[in-house]
């Protein structure tokens, strides 16, 4: 069993066990259990009635939080020409083709957070699938990092776009902004997360969609939030 710190069952106690909080009192306590002495991510789990091994239940996407992230970004645009100016217009940190796409695979570089291609690109970019794929930088259409409006793209990352797949177990993760954000701010990104993935429920699901939503800071203990808090 991993032994946890005293500042983790300190931050523990102050979390009732079996209850489910509303979503104000669930942010205001993950505000008060951020045990890191940094400015800690605030990180929201969804659990859902999902049978991943389905492909129309594997659930992808991004979501544009109102209120941001709270994290600088730095955003990789792979592009030629004319969407590499509006790229570096946009305010890319990186711009690119194939000379960027030589520095990954040479290199091993990686000073990115979020990569970002033209669908001609794509096909140069496959060779280096197995490096980006399980780093989850690999740019895909789901998420709008594949497209030919790079400038909008790099703006909505820059102002506060979270990325979010289910994993094997139908989960759903994602940061929803810092510790320092107030109750408000949190809330709000916190609504708009759960809205996005409400909006995404796949047909095919039977019985309730959701199974239960908590929240957690980085190093914190999870608080379980009411499902009836949100608009279905």
């Amino acid at each position: 069993m991993k032994k946890r710190s005293k500042k983790y069952m300190a931050a523990l106690e102050k979390v009732e066990k079996n209850k489910i909080y509303s979503k104000e009192e669930a942010v205001q306590l993950v505000k008060d259990t951020s045990i890191s002495s940094f400015d800690s991510s605030i990180e929201v789990a969804m659990r859902l009635n999902l049978d991943t091994k389905k492909a129309d239940q594997q659930l992808r996407g991004a979501i544009s939080l109102p209120k941001g992230t709270g994290k600088e970004i730095k955003v990789l645009v792979v592009a030629k020409g004319e969407n590499a100016t509006k790229a570096k217009e946009a305010g890319a940190d990186f711009v690119g083709d194939t000379d960027i796409i030589e520095k990954i695979e040479k290199e091993n570089w990686f000073g990115f957070d979020t990569m970002i291609a033209t669908p001609d690109m794509m096909p140069l970019l496959g060779k280096l699938g197995k490096v980006l794929g399980p780093k989850g930088l690999m740019p895909n259409p789901k998420t709008g990092t594949v497209t030919m409006d790079v400038a909008k793209a790099v703006e909505e990352v820059k102002a506060g776009r979270v990325e979010y797949r289910t994993d094997s177990y139908g989960n759903v993760h994602g940061v929803i902004g810092k510790s320092s954000f107030s109750v408000a701010d949190l809330t709000e990104n916190l609504d708009a997360f759960v809205a996005a993935i409400l909006k995404v429920k796949p047909a095919t699901v039977k019985g309730d969609y959701v199974k239960n939503i908590s929240i957690s800071s980085t190093m914190g203990p999870g608080i379980k939030i009411n499902i009836q808090d949100f608009d279905k």
